[in-house]
């Protein structure tokens, strides 16, 4: 399998960190979107990351599609807890989790791709309204777990709020004041010493290890 994408990106980050966790083979190609536009369509032409090439040649797209294909090929190695009413609760810290991605990464390109006079001050505000409020209450859930979000197993959930809050911490620090948030904080620093996100930093060209 083939990874494309930048670990700057907290979706093709995520996907990384699983392929790691779940000890599947891979090979990761830090390629732009935005500096290597030409070798990115190559392998995808609607040059969107993280794309994941199938040892047959399939080509995936979307952080959480691909994510759903990995884990059927590691079926002793879940990534989400047994039960209905633990599964419940991971999905959804999972959707907020994905929400404050989503929201990240529109405030960095409103302010890193669009002209100043061209920005629209009422979505900017809506967008760091809603990415505040996402990590406001997952500060909450953070604050009163034991252990991981849902346990004491890592999930999807705990690798994709990580992953999203160390994006805003690299380049949107001035944004979202990780004092602001001392309970993800700490949890992220923690799950950022583990090997798999060590391996896979969110460094822009850093290339994530072959397994």
């Amino acid at each position: 399998m083939q990874l494309i994408g930048m670990l700057d990106s907290p979706y093709v980050r995520r996907v990384a960190i699983v392929l790691l966790r779940l000890g599947l083979p891979f090979e990761h190609r830090p390629i732009s979107l935005f500096r290597h536009i030409d070798e990115f369509k190559r392998y995808n032409p609607l040059l969107k990351a993280p794309t994941l090439i199938a040892d047959d040649g399939t080509m995936l797209m979307d952080s959480t599609l691909i994510i759903e294909h990995l884990a059927s090929l590691a079926p002793g190695r879940s990534l989400m807890p047994a039960g209905a009413a633990a599964k419940l609760a991971a999905l959804r810290s999972l959707g907020l989790s994905l929400l404050v991605c989503e929201k990240a990464v529109q405030a960095h390109y409103e302010r890193a791709l669009r002209p100043v006079e061209k920005q629209h001050e009422p979505w900017r505000a809506r967008v760091h309204q809603q990415l505040h409020e996402a990590l406001a209450l997952l500060e909450k859930d953070v604050a009163v777990c034991e252990g991981w979000l849902c346990g004491p197993e890592m999930t999807l959930a705990d690798i994709t709020l990580a992953c999203a809050f160390s994006f805003t911490q690299v380049l949107l620090a001035d944004i979202v004041d990780k004092a602001r948030y001392q309970a993800i904080a700490e949890f992220s620093a923690r799950a950022e010493a583990l090997p798999e996100f060590l391996a896979a930093p969110p460094v822009d060209g850093v290339k994530a290890p072959a397994r």
